[in-house]
């Protein structure tokens, strides 16, 4: 699935794909922000981590759980 976080005061995105079903983020974002946490951290599927601070939280866009298909399907 694909992720896009927009952080506060950043020209780009942070956008990757990860293993995690869509109610997982979900539910680590929703829980970060109701107990003030400083940070929430995901998970890439090449293994890379990435801390994103909660109070510069902009957005996060959940992609589809749904593989690309690849070639031509008849």
């Amino acid at each position: 699935m694909e992720i896009r976080i927009g952080i506060i005061n950043t020209g780009r995105e942070l956008s990757f794909e990860t293993a995690a079903s869509a109610d997982e983020v979900r539910s680590e974002v929703s829980n970060a922000l109701e107990q003030g946490t400083s940070h929430v951290s995901f998970a890439d599927v090449k293994g890379n981590s990435y801390l994103v601070p909660t109070a510069h939280l902009a957005y996060v866009e959940l992609g589809t759980e749904e593989s690309r298909r690849v070639g031509f399907v008849a």
